[in-house]
Order: structure tokens, then C-alpha cells, then sequence
């Protein structure tokens, strides 16, 4: 009977994924900006960030307002690696006349009974940090502040809606502090749900949900910052406080609300608010067990049809009485006293029958409640993009502590909705009260780590008159090299490389292009066509260098490229044309024409003999003809950074600068002749390679070198040597982070203070990973991943901190680089004696081109240090193959202008 009485209260497992799917729709609603204010589940921001990490310490106090007694507490947590705490508490009274009065009345209650504690406790000469435990929906803005959105439970206390309630307890405290001597800081607001998942927290790392089930109902959690648009920033997490107890006030839940659900709410403070609450917390369930009794009993389904005063007496009967009758082992006795003391005079069929009633009802709340958990436990699954889950959930209230069998249908329904999250349900002790110092002691802890953080990172912030004077030094540098008596001790070398113009436009003809800059080589033929039909045609071919050649001797290196060339001309069928070639060749070279370059020195693992101070256009022209197949026009040996600048000098008259910004790091430019002093003449122009890397060798820059640049230049190949190159280009910069990130480990602000074999490896951290983590795209999830890949086990926080130890490295080498650049257009518009440059850079090189915000902040730079030049940026094509070629054809056409 009771069964059919009570149909629509029994949920199939169908109607609770509903209902889960539907309190999905409603979070996402309480997220957006743009939904959020017509939504019922408000999804409030906490600005709790981050969740014990076992190393907070200190003595803090505790208030916590919202339940039947206001309550006081002194919490201590040690430090001692075993993660304990200490609690001491007091309990006051909540009378009716403070929680249905004014503000001010209800304030200094509060202040008075913190006092009377602070008293008993002798704790009154301390300055004390508080956490203000205030259960009730606020709208935060920030840790330490609220606006009471609406009372709930049994509160309605007039002039507190709509004010910062963290500021009303301020000035109740301020009363008190001269006649009291007490000076206390209150530095978090928290909600009991997120108190009760921060006690659980600091005993459970995993735990990331917060949940009452009790007088009211509420849940909390660990939200991805990118999903909040409440919140300015994307990064790491923030628990979100879900005051889940509105859901369905927009009517989501009708289907489900019988007849005695309205009639409850009809009958209470807040009608048609916080309909979900009415469905599930303990203050409610009693009164719908009274109502569906009372109903019952008038339908002379009970108690032989006689309706006593205590079915008629609203709050009669409460939700002790439901869980005493559900204790089964005890039979019906408990239901037969009870319902006696209640002149129900019960035959056995009625103890039966209520008892009935009490378990449906009891277990409708706790399967509604099992629905929205599990729809909280999808999405964080979803939003750490894994299969399986294991996580922890914090619990606190009266009726899952106190029902007989509330907690094991929770746990068993929760399981069979998300099958794949292993969940564990952690009760909390107290967790209004020391939840509340838990966040203040983490808010204390970030505070600290904040500092050291911020003073490890403070000398890669540079100012902009930093920047100026680097651009000031870089200018005096370039002049040193351009000098006569100067350029031998010069420290930025300012090579001529003879390449005495731009492309103009009319290069045409067929040309062969050698690029040799690493462990591969390449054989380009480029077919270039003027006038109208205007074209760059380019067919190449990649050869291997194996490891016994690059260190060989120089004859069989020399050997070895004049095969892969004969193979080229082979495979194209031009083996008999005799075809102008230029020598990309980026090692570092002295040049005394265009087609003569002597090796200064092997780099990047190449060691072939008897090279050093030879020609190595001779030593190509000698193997081209001990081989003795085919004869080449050798025209032009080309660095790198000059073929990028010719490159983009053929699309763009305007340039007149390259840039590499790579592995290494490099610039050249047209410089006029007559500035050129170890160059006879002073007609025309001429391309210098600047070889900028050496800036700073003669210790100019020292003033804003870190302990982390010198380490990483201690542990290179070439210790106090190209120390700009150090701090601006790829090839150093994963090395610098991992410096710092020692230094970091170290002081105990990263990875638990353990330094892992894999940070200890010099060069794991490559400028890829740099690139990676700092893509705005990026969640901190995929960070970690990274972070994971690496051998590096790092929490949300830990990825938060390396991402921002990222973002300085790499935009301090973009600044650098741009006040370096500063110099040169400066310099450039000076040359032209104009009061305004107009000039186009052409760039190549992996960190400018692939990292998220280097070239960006380079410009930005080049901008705030040369404001009369307006300088365009300009991707390069194959700086070093298409580059030789345009060079090739330059000198070609100058030649033969020259001739005639």
C-alpha cells in the first residue's frame, strides 16, 4: 500500500542519470558569464585556489556561523611531517533574537563570543590570523570578502543582504580592540562545504569535493580556472561552492516534486526557493514524513483514521524521529515508542507502515543527492581527460553521521552512477570550524611561497630604462667592431661579408645552392625568373652526414659533399652545366671576399681535420676536381642570418636586416662603407654579420646577469663566451628554466622539495617544452602531462609556478633580443639621417616563429626602444637555401655591372 502510496518517490536508476545529466546543464549554466544570472545553481567562485600540501603551519583562529550553535576555535598545524593539527572549541548558543535580528545585534554576538574565548583560551595579547566560517550564499570577490546573497536554514536577520558580512565582523571586532588589546586579521570568508573538503584535504590529498548533508545541503569543488568566466585568469583551479540547493527553483525538477513537496514548501520561510534543499537536507524530511503520515491517516490508512494534534503541529515531527524509527535491527520497537509519545497509538501494521514511509523518504534524499555528486564527479573526470578516476570526497553533517543508513545508500548509489571513479568518502572532524584555518593557513602559505617566488623571478623582469641602457651598450658594441683600432678586442665581431646588395628584381637563371649547418646537407637547384612572371623555383635533395665523416678527416668531409652533389646533378640531368654556386656554410667564418671564408672554428659536434684556418671554398674547389666529373662557378660563401635577410630582401626591397632567432641567435644588416673601417672604399653598402652572440663577453651586461645565467654558462662548452646567445637563444633557455627550477625544489616551493633524477639531467628541459607550456591553449592539465613526460611529477600548483618560471625566461630573451635589435635600426636610421625609418627585418628561427608570445613581445620592444622606426617583421622561406642562391645571383649581376 505505502509502496503504490509512494510511487513517484522511488527513482529508477534512469530518472537519476537524468536528473545527473540535468545538474550537468545547470553547472555549465552557473559557469558562463553570460548565464550565470538567470541561473539556479549559482556555481560561486571561493578564491580558494589550492588544497593543503601537508606543509602549513602556524596557530589560527576559527568562527563558524550557520548551524544550531555558533562555535569558536583555536586550531594549530604542525609542521612535523606526520601532517597533524590540533583543535579547541567552544560552543555558543544561537538565540532566536540574534538570528531574526539586525546585523549589528548579530555581529557583536559573534565579536562577544570570540572574545569570551580568546579569554578563556589566554589568547588575547596574540595577533591571530581568522577564518570566518559563514554558511549561508555570498558572492566573493576575494578571499577575505562577501556579500550575503539570501539567508537560508533558520536565519533572517534584517540589514545584512547585499553587504560584505567579512567587513561587518571587522567593525564588530574593532569595538572591542582598544578596551580588549586583541588584534585579530581576518583573512578568509569560507563556506562549511569548503571547510569540510579543505579538513579533509589536509589528511587526503586527493580530496578535490566538498559535501553537507545535513540541516542544509551544499557541495563544493575543484573547478578548472579556464571554465570560471566569473573569474579574471585561466590558470590552475578554484573551488567552486555549487549551493546546489536552488536547483529545480526555475522548475528543472517538477516532474519529481510530489504533492507533499509543495505542500512543505507552500508551508515554509522561502517558498519556491531552494526546492532541491527541501527535497534532501535533514531540517526538511521530517515535516514530509509528518505530511505524508498525516494524509494518510485522514485517507484511514492509519492509525485507524484518527488525525492526532501532533500530525496536525508543523516540525513535530523531526528527523531524529526518522532515523530512530530506521534503526531495523531494533524491530518496530523505537517506531512504536515514538510514534506513542506522539498519541499515534500504533498497531503493529502502522509501525510497519511508517517506518515504510521513513525509508522511502529518506532514501529518495539520498539517491537525489548520489545523482548530483556523481554529476560533480563526471565533470571533474572529464576535466582531467581521464578514463578512470580515483578521488576523495569530504562529508560533513548530521544526517549522514547520524541515519543508520544514510551513508552506505550514498556510497552505493554514487558507484553504480560513475562506475569508472573510484571514490572515497572521507567523514570530516569538525570540518566548519578547522576547514576555516585550514584555508587561512594555505592562504598564509601561498602568501610566503608567493614572495620567494616572486624574489627568485624579481632580476628577469627588466625595466625599460634596463632595456635602454642594453640597447645604449649594444650600440657603443657595434661601433667598437666597425672600428679599426677597435674591432680586434671587440667582443661583437661585425664580419664584412662581402655582399654588396639586395635582390633588385631582375636576377634570373639557374643556380645551385649547398646548405652545410648540421648533422644533414642539403643540394638545392633554384631556377629564378624576372620581370612580370616574377618566380623562385627551388628543387633540393637531403643527404645524411654520418658520424665518421663530421669527425673525420677535412679531405674526406670535402669528398663526401662533392659526391652528394654529383649525385644531385645526376638526378636533376645537369651534370654538364657549369652553374654559379653559393656556400651556405654556418659555422663561423673570416671572410676576405665573397667567395673566400676561412673556419675560425668547428661547432655543433663537427671535428674534421685539417680545416681550422683553411679556405673552405678552396677545399671544395680541390675535391671538385680530384673527382673530376663535373666543374662548378664557387661564388659566394653566405652565413645563415645573411640568406635570411636576401630572402625576404627579394619579396620586400625595404629589407635590410635578418634576424635568426633559433637555437642561436644572430642579426645582420646593411651597413654604408664608408662607416666599414677595416674594408677599403666608401662607395655603396655592404651586409655585416654582426656575430651579436659575443655581446657581453667583456662583462658589460654583468648587471643583469642572474646566478642562473652563470650556471648555465659554467656548465656549457664554452664557458665566458657568447653570453647574450646564453640568455636569448633556444639552445639555452630550457636550461636556464631548469636552473631555476632547481633553485625552486630547493627552497621547498616545488615538487614536495624533491629534486628528481630527471631535473638533475642538463639539457632535458628543451626550448619545446618552453613553447608548450606556454601556448595559451594549454591547459594546466596538458602542462603536467608535459611536466609527466619529463619525469617530472608536479601538482596543479607545481605546473602554475613552472609555467610562470616559462613565461620569464622567455620573455626576457624576447626583450633582450629587441633592445639589441633597437641598436641596429637606430643605427640604420641614423645612417639614412632621417627623422623617421621606414625598414623591414627579415626573420627565420624556431623561437620566434613557434613560440606563443617571443615574437610578440619583440616587436612590442623594437616599438617602446625605437620609436621613430617603423619597423616590419618578416618571415623567411628557407633562409639558407633559396638565400645562397639570391645571394649567388646578387653578385652574379654586380659582376657583371662591374665588367661592363
Amino acid at each position: 500500500q505505502v509502496d503504490r502510496y509512494l510511487y513517484h518517490m522511488r527513482l529508477s536508476d534512469d530518472v537519476l542519470l537524468d536528473v545527473m545529466a540535468r545538474f550537468q546543464a545547470e553547472m555549465v549554466k552557473g559557469l558562463g558569464r553570460d548565464t550565470n544570472p538567470t541561473a539556479t545553481v549559482k556555481m560561486l567562485p571561493s578564491f580558494v585556489r589550492s588544497l593543503p600540501d601537508g606543509s602549513e603551519k602556524g596557530d589560527f583562529l576559527a568562527v563558524d556561523l550557520g548551524g544550531s550553535q555558533f562555535r569558536a576555535h583555536q586550531v594549530k598545524v604542525f609542521d612535523d611531517g606526520k601532517q597533524s593539527s590540533q583543535l579547541e572549541s567552544k560552543f555558543y548558543p544561537t538565540p532566536k533574537e540574534v538570528t531574526q535580528g539586525n546585523g549589528a545585534e548579530l555581529f557583536d554576538y559573534v565579536a562577544d563570543c570570540l572574545l569570551d574565548f580568546m579569554e578563556t583560551k589566554n589568547l588575547k595579547h596574540k595577533k591571530l590570523p581568522l577564518g570566518f566560517t559563514f554558511s549561508f550564499p555570498c558572492k566573493q570577490t576575494k578571499l577575505e570578502e562577501g556579500v550575503l546573497l539570501a539567508w537560508t536554514k533558520h536565519f533572517k536577520v534584517r540589514g545584512v543582504q547585499d553587504t560584505d558580512v567579512v567587513s561587518a565582523l571587522r567593525k564588530a571586532l574593532q569595538k572591542h580592540k582598544a578596551s580588549f588589546d586583541i588584534d585579530i586579521d581576518v583573512l578568509a570568508l569560507v563556506n562549511d562545504t569548503v571547510g569540510t573538503m579543505m579538513t579533509c584535504g589536509y589528511d587526503d590529498q586527493r580530496c578535490e569535493v566538498g559535501l553537507i548533508i545535513g540541516t542544509g545541503t551544499n557541495a563544493c569543488y575543484m573547478e578548472e580556472m579556464r571554465h570560471i568566466d566569473l573569474v579574471e585568469g585561466d590558470e590552475g583551479r578554484m573551488c567552486i561552492n555549487t549551493e546546489w540547493g536552488a536547483f529545480g527553483d526555475d522548475g528543472a525538477l517538477d516532474d519529481l516534486r510530489t504533492e507533499f513537496d509543495r505542500e512543505l514548501d507552500l508551508g515554509s520561510l522561502n517558498p519556491g526557493k531552494q526546492l532541491f534543499e527541501k527535497m534532501i537536507s535533514s531540517l526538511y524530511l521530517g515535516e514530509l514524513v509528518r505530511l505524508i503520515l498525516l494524509k494518510m491517516t485522514k485517507e484511514g490508512l492509519l492509525f485507524n483514521g484518527k488525525v492526532s494534534t501532533a500530525l496536525l503541529t508543523k516540525g513535530k515531527i523531526e528527523m531524529k524521529h526518522v532515523s530512530a524509527m530506521e534503526k531495523y535491527k531494533e524491530g518496530l520497537s523505537n517506531t512504536k515508542e515514538i510514534l506513542t509519545e506522539l498519541n499515534l497509538f500504533p498497531s503493529e501494521e502502522d509501525c510497519i507502515a511508517v517506518q515504510h514511509v521513513c525509508t522511502i523518504v529518506s532514501f529518495r534524499s539520498a539517491n537525489l543527492c548520489a545523482a548530483t555528486l556523481a554529476a560533480i564527479l563526471t565533470r571533474l573526470k572529464e576535466n582531467k581527460k581521464l578514463l578512470r578516476m580515483r578521488t576523495t570526497v569530504g562529508i560533513d553533517g548530521g544526517l549522514y553521521k547520524t541515519h543508520p543508513q544514510y551513508a552506505k545508500r550514498l556510497h552505493k548509489v554514487v558507484r553504480r552512477l560513475v562506475p569508472t571513479c573510484d571514490v572515497r568518502f572521507l567523514l570530516s572532524v569538525s570540518g566548519s570550524g578547522k576547514g576555516a584555518a585550514m584555508v587561512t593557513a594555505v592562504a598564509y602559505r601561498l602568501a610566503a611561497q608567493r614572495k620567494q617566488i616572486d624574489a627568485a623571478l624579481a632580476p628577469f623582469l627588466l625595466s625599460l630604462e634596463t632595456l635602454r641602457e642594453v640597447k645604449n651598450k649594444m650600440r657603443t658594441e657595434l661601433e667598437y667592431g666597425l672600428k679599426r683600432e677597435t674591432q680586434a678586442s671587440a667582443t661583437v665581431k661585425m664580419l664584412p661579408t662581402y655582399v654588396c646588395g639586395t635582390p633588385d628584381g631582375t636576377e634570373k637563371g639557374k643556380f645551385l645552392a649547398l646548405d652545410l649547418g648540421g648533422t644533414n646537407f642539403r643540394v638545392l637547384l633554384v631556377k629564378i625568373r624576372s620581370g612580370r612572371r616574377r618566380s623562385v623555383q627551388m628543387y633540393n635533395k637531403i643527404f645524411a652526414i654520418p658520424l665518421e665523416i663530421m669527425q673525420g678527416t677535412g679531405e674526406e668531409l670535402f669528398d663526401h659533399i662533392v659526391q652528394c652533389i654529383a649525385d644531385f646533378l645526376e638526378y636533376m640531368g645537369i651534370k654538364g652545366a657549369r652553374l654559379p654556386l653559393g656556400f651556405t656554410f654556418s659555422f663561423p667564418c673570416r671572410q676576405a671576399s665573397i667567395d673566400k671564408g676561412t673556419l675560425v672554428g668547428w661547432t655543433k659536434g663537427f671535428k674534421a681535420t685539417d680545416c681550422e684556418g683553411e679556405d673552405v671554398v678552396d677545399m671544395l674547389r680541390e675535391a671538385i676536381r680530384r673527382r673530376n666529373e663535373f666543374d662548378l662557378d664557387i661564388v659566394a660563401v653566405v652565413n645563415d642570418t645573411v640568406g635570411t635577410m636576401m630572402t625576404c630582401g627579394y619579396e620586400d626591397p625595404n629589407c635590410e636586416i635578418g634576424l635568426i632567432a633559433g637555437t642561436g641567435s644572430n642579426v645582420c644588416y646593411m651597413e654604408d662603407m664608408k662607416n666599414i673601417e677595416i674594408v677599403e672604399g666608401n662607395e655603396g653598402k655592404m651586409c655585416i654579420n654582426t656575430e651579436w652572440g659575443g655581446f657581453g663577453d667583456n662583462g658589460c651586461i654583468d648587471n643583469i646577469r642572474t646566478q642562473y645565467d652563470k650556471e648555465v654558462d659554467e656548465g656549457s662548452l664554452n664557458p665566458g663566451k657568447q653570453r647574450y646567445e646564453k640568455m636569448t637563444s633556444g639552445m639555452y633557455l630550457g636550461e636556464i628554466v631548469r636552473q631555476i627550477l632547481i633553485d625552486l625544489t630547493k627552497q621547498g616551493l616545488l615538487f614536495r622539495g624533491q629534486i628528481s633524477e630527471s631535473l638533475r639531467k642538463r639539457g632535458i628541459f628543451e626550448t619545446k617544452f618552453l613553447s608548450q607550456i606556454e601556448s595559451d591553449r594549454l591547459a594546466l592539465l596538458q602542462v603536467r602531462r608535459i611536466l609527466q613526460q619529463l619525469g617530472l611529477d608536479s601538482t596543479c600548483e607545481d605546473s602554475i609556478i613552472v609555467k610562470e618560471v616559462c613565461g620569464a625566461v622567455s620573455k626576457r630573451a624576447a626583450q633582450l633580443c629587441g633592445a639589441g635589435l633597437a641598436a641596429i635600426v637606430e643605427k640604420k636610421r641614423e645612417n639614412r639621417g632621417v627623422e623617421h625609418l621606414q625598414i623591414t627585418v627579415g626573420v627565420d628561427g624556431t623561437l620566434y616563429k613557434l613560440h606563443p608570445h617571443f615574437s610578440r613581445v619583440l616587436r612590442e620592444t623594437v616599438k617602446e626602444l625605437a620609436p621613430q622606426c617603423d619597423v616590419t617583421f618578416m618571415l623567411s622561406e628557407d633562409g639558407s637555401g633559396k638565400g645562397a642562391a639570391l645571394i649567388t645571383a646578387v653578385a652574379k649581376r654586380l659582376h657583371n655591372v662591374g665588367q661592363k
